[in-house]
């Protein structure tokens, strides 16, 4: 305890985070409160547990002699009825009757007396002497032990008595195999007695085991002789857990039910294999381990109650400028990089401030930074495709241009020179990005009427365009790159005649430009991946038409761009899907 006082008190000079959280450890006088107060209440427990056991161990011995003292009653009483009819000449005798009325008369519990011959049929029946029409009397319990007992008598498990035409409660059957005077002769019979549950009920109901403790008795199967709630259970509303039970001869056993702790009390009813249980709820008995625990837990929250206080007091100085920080974070987190955090407190938060602003600082001029970069860079992609004018194509026309003056083809050159020139004048558009859909058609035209004339016939084109579209906007350049990978992709390698067909319309609110050609088609691989960066292994090809997806997307999003349809040896179709756009200012 020395070196850890020491150690405290270093970590207090550091006036740190740290030493301020140590103090939280004032904790451990609460755990060593609770622990004190688990071994007195653990002691209490043992002792309390012992004096209930002795306690209701007494109980159960004096239910138990009770119950024994019943059954012997009973057993003798059986025995008594059996020598009455031994001394009686005649078993239909009025005065055995009278002897059995005076019995059940004393007895309350004896629910009715009844002799069978070994054949099963019935001689006397008191006070019930009908028996029902299915009554199978030889193949009952009680009358098959009774043959087998010798002589001695026979105590049956707990059961429904549906021999006579009466209702029964619950009863148990004594019978003994006995001789009686018939007529003239002497037979072998069965004396059957049911006896209910009156006196055990009795017994059992005087005895107290707590508010809520009581007392049941099952025999060696299982069986309930007498229990409580006896109904209940057989009805399937309530459970008893017997098993320990039947497995305790005599003594106690804990059990855990319902996350209650019962202490059950066994005793075996001597000469028999009824055992009686008492169970107590021992939270009932816990008396003395309530107080203490009682005392202790008010002790303890008196100190919980001041250590928390303390700790607010701790905490809410250390973490009132975490709390500053955090704020300051949450700040940044949505966007606003325009904040300096100032806080006084321990040199950690501080340094941990100083770091934040360092932070923000460099994420808000990387951020300016990246900004400027990207918009730089957009610009600059923009003009490069835009500007993109291939320079084979340019060479190739002028080569044409020269090799049909040599030739005297005055009119081809006359209509190639003029369409080239309307070529380049849209193209520059005195530097506008966006020009109308009228003069993006012409720009398309005049290439198709070059290239047309280069190949010497080996196309026709048609173009298709609709009225109310001529004077929408449109970003320039963007059919010129799809027509030259029709013709150089498509149609070039062709035996018979190609056709391309540029046409323009309104689609669902959008302006739609289509360029179909006949040629020979897209590989499926090589289309999959044409508007992706994976087309630039195609050795050229899809290059400007990915271009043109990208320069769309850029400028209007993600929604628009190209679409491309394929079949081989069949032709290809590229939709370009575009805003309507009807005014506006031109994009510089």
């Amino acid at each position: 305890m020395t070196e850890l006082t020491k150690k405290i008190s270093n970590f207090i000079k550091l006036k740190s985070i740290q030493s301020i959280i140590t103090v939280s450890f004032a904790f451990i006088t609460v755990i060593f409160m609770v622990f004190i107060s688990v071994i007195l209440s653990g002691k209490f427990s043992d002792t309390a547990k012992q004096n209930v056991s002795k306690s209701t161990m007494h109980v159960i011995e004096q239910i138990s002699f009770n119950v024994e003292n019943y059954r012997n009653n009973m057993i003798d009483i059986v025995n008594l009825i059996d020598e009455n009819i031994n001394k009686t000449d005649n078993i239909n005798s009025s005065k055995l009757v009278e002897k059995l009325d005076v019995i059940l008369d004393m007895k309350d519990d004896i629910v009715s007396i009844a002799l069978f011959s070994d054949k099963g049929k019935i001689i006397i029946g008191d006070p019930f002497s009908k028996l029902k029409n299915n009554a199978d009397i030889i193949n009952q319990e009680w009358f098959i032990k009774a043959n087998e007992n010798n002589g001695q008598v026979f105590i049956s498990s707990p059961h429904v008595q549906n021999l006579f035409e009466v209702k029964h409660n619950w009863v148990i059957s004594l019978s003994k195999a006995i001789t009686f005077n018939y007529g003239k002769e002497k037979i072998n019979g069965i004396l059957l007695v049911d006896i209910n549950f009156s006196s055990i009920e009795q017994f059992c109901k005087k005895i107290s085991l707590g508010e809520r403790g009581y007392v049941y008795i099952i025999d060696s199967k299982g069986n309930f002789i007498y229990h409580p709630q006896q109904q209940l259970i057989y009805l399937g509303l309530k459970n008893e857990d017997i098993k320990d039970v039947l497995k305790t001869y005599y003594g106690t056993t804990i059990q855990n039910t319902d996350k209650e702790e019962r202490l059950i009390t066994v005793k075996t009813i001597g000469n028999s294999d009824w055992r009686v249980a008492g169970v107590s709820y021992m939270d009932e008995f816990y008396k003395i381990k309530k107080d203490i625990t009682n005392f202790s837990a008010a002790i303890l929250a008196l100190a919980i109650i001041f250590i928390i206080l303390l700790f607010i007091f701790i905490s809410a100085k250390i973490t009132k400028p975490i709390k500053e920080l955090d704020n300051s974070m949450k700040k940044v987190e949505e966007g606003d990089f325009n904040i300096k955090v100032d806080i006084n407190g321990d040199k950690e938060v501080v340094h941990l401030a100083k770091t934040f602003n360092i932070m923000v600082s460099k994420i808000r001029q990387l951020m300016d930074q990246i900004v400027i970069e990207q918009e730089a860079k957009r610009k600059s992609e923009l003009d490069a495709l835009q500007a993109q004018i291939n320079p084979h194509f340019l060479y190739n026309t002028l080569d044409s241009i020269v090799w049909m003056a040599e030739n005297g083809k005055t009119q081809d050159v006359i209509t190639m020179v003029t369409s080239l020139a309307r070529l380049f004048r849209i193209s520059i558009s005195r530097g506008r990005n966006i020009i109308t859909v009228r003069e993006e058609i012409e720009h398309a035209k005049n290439y198709l009427i070059i290239q047309k004339i280069r190949f010497k016939s080996k196309f026709k084109f048609n173009i298709e365009v609709e009225e109310k579209v001529l004077q929408y906007k449109t970003l320039k350049l963007i059919l010129q790159p799809i027509i030259e990978n029709a013709i150089y992709h498509g149609i070039e390698y062709m035996f018979e005649e190609g056709n391309i067909t540029v046409s323009a319309k309104e689609v669902n609110g959008k302006l739609l430009y289509e360029v179909t050609d006949n040629g020979l088609g897209i590989k499926p691989d090589i289309l999959e991946n044409i508007l992706s960066y994976n087309s630039k292994e195609n050795g050229g090809a899809g290059v400007g038409i990915r271009n043109v997806h990208e320069r769309i997307q850029l400028c209007y999003g993600k929604e628009y761009g190209l679409e491309i349809e394929s079949e081989l040896e069949e032709g290809t179709k590229v939709k370009l899907w575009l805003p309507i756009v009807k005014d506006g200012n031109d994009e510089k």
